[in-house]
């Protein structure tokens, strides 16, 4: 079958190579030369991901039976209505449907309206002074939030990268002013985690569960990234996360596409469900419309069932199966000096694939080009899998020795102690559980 893949960066990668092991004849669009990709694509072609006529003009001239969207922009510019509209069935949802993570606002609202669990607090402000006097009335701490795509680093918390309420006004106001709009919500306390699924517009299929490491720096400190890396259990759930919380996330998820839906935009594709584990229970933080970064490189290592049929599934609203294998992964993302502020660009990498591979891992390329020169952001992503997590992270170490440069990474994602530390955040807010085994 002959299958377009939209987007350039780590998870297009391990989507490909996951297409590619499915029996798909891959061809990819996207903004630069993944060098992963372009060894096992049929054919590659550079465009920007959001330009729909171009994306659908090569479609047409290859003839694809299938298209697979990557990144969020894309599905916010429309690209799946557009190639639907000509012939071309896509995983992924349509602009309407995808407004679950392009329209903050419109989440909560839709959230609010259908009684889906897990949700929060929330205002939409147009005018400074309202929104002022309400942060000052409800007193407690809040979190800001462009309503737009951010790629994950607009969003600032009370505590975290905001220092009280008044310098959330003040950022609130900039937002206001730049975008005419801001969401204001209540904070929650507690430990995030990623919960993905593939749905078909009616079942959902769920996915391993990952923690993403956003923090730039080791001991979660420094600026929001796009994530510097994950990790996943053998058991599918994590250390923090219980039978019952699993089950709670997975409601609010399939009851989020139960009302997408009703309300007339049935939701196919992925439905990546970022959820912040409270004392409670899990809150939804965000959606996202599409696989996580490096999310879906932990869970696609894994999947035992074929992706071409799953994609076949989503969209023709048959889905039946998404089987994983009872194995531990660990990510870990190698960036340039000075990434996400000030990163190192047009400066080449010397990548030992042969020695990486001995070790036992797999190499997933990002944003690095054919030359291995890196282009600015994250650059690769170094895989260890194997039966539990410790044994995973230490493959993934062992292997980024063979990478010089300039370039740094997080060298306690997926370690005990940080997975500790994540146990002990969650003990000390009250909640009572024994941890899983991981």
């Amino acid at each position: 079958m002959k299958v377009l893949l939209v987007g350039g960066g780590g998870r297009e990668h391990a989507i490909g190579e996951a297409l590619v092991k499915g029996g798909a004849e891959l061809y990819v669009i996207s903004k630069h030369k993944n060098p992963g990709l372009a060894k096992i694509a049929r054919d590659y072609r550079l465009a920007k991901e959001t330009d729909v006529n171009k994306v659908v003009e090569f479609a047409k001239r290859w003839r694809v039976e299938l298209a697979f969207i990557g990144p969020e922009a894309p599905l916010e510019a429309g690209i799946v209505n557009v190639l639907e509209e000509e012939g071309i069935p896509t995983v992924g949802p349509t602009k309407e449907a995808a407004r679950l993570e392009t329209n903050k606002a419109w989440a909560r609202e839709f959230m609010e309206r259908n009684k889906i669990p897990g949700r929060k607090l929330f205002r939409v402000f147009d005018d400074i002074e309202e929104m002022k006097a309400w942060i000052d009335e409800y007193g407690k701490p809040v979190v800001v939030k462009p309503l737009g795509l951010t790629g994950g680093k607009g969003v600032k918390v009370v505590g975290y990268q905001l220092k009280d309420n008044e310098e959330a006004k003040a950022y609130a106001e900039q937002l206001i002013k730049k975008d005419g709009k801001v969401l204001i919500e209540e904070r929650t306390d507690g430990v995030e985690f990623t919960f993905q699924v593939f749905s078909d517009g009616e079942k959902i299929y769920p996915m391993p569960l990952a923690q993403d490491y956003p923090h730039a720096y080791e001991n979660d400190e420094g600026p929001i990234t796009g994530g510097m890396g994950s990790y996943s259990c053998p058991n599918h759930l994590l250390p923090f996360v219980t039978k019952e919380d699993w089950k709670k996330a997975l409601e609010t998820l399939q009851k989020t596409v139960d009302a997408m839906r009703k309300e007339g935009y049935p939701y196919k594709g992925i439905l990546y469900g970022q959820f912040m584990l409270s004392k409670e229970g899990p809150v939804i933080i965000e959606y996202n419309a599409r696989f996580g970064d490096p999310e879906a490189i932990n869970v696609l290592a894994i999947l035992e069932d074929n992706l071409v049929e799953i994609a076949q599934g989503i969209v023709n609203g048959n889905l039946k199966s998404a089987k994983f294998a009872n194995k531990a992964t660990v990510v870990k993302y190698i960036a340039p000096q000075g990434y996400p502020v000030n990163p190192v660009k047009g400066v080449k990498i010397d990548i030992d694939e042969e020695s990486i591979e001995k070790e036992g891992a797999k190499l997933i390329f990002a944003s690095i080009d054919e030359n291995y020169v890196l282009l600015g952001s994250r650059a690769l992503a170094v895989v260890g899998i194997a039966d539990t997590v410790e044994e995973a992270e230490s493959i993934a170490e062992r292997a980024i020795k063979y990478v010089k440069g300039p370039i740094f990474y997080r060298r306690d994602v997926g370690t005990r102690e940080s997975i500790e530390k994540r146990i002990k955040i969650m003990r000390d807010l009250g909640k009572e559980f024994e941890p899983n085994s991981c």
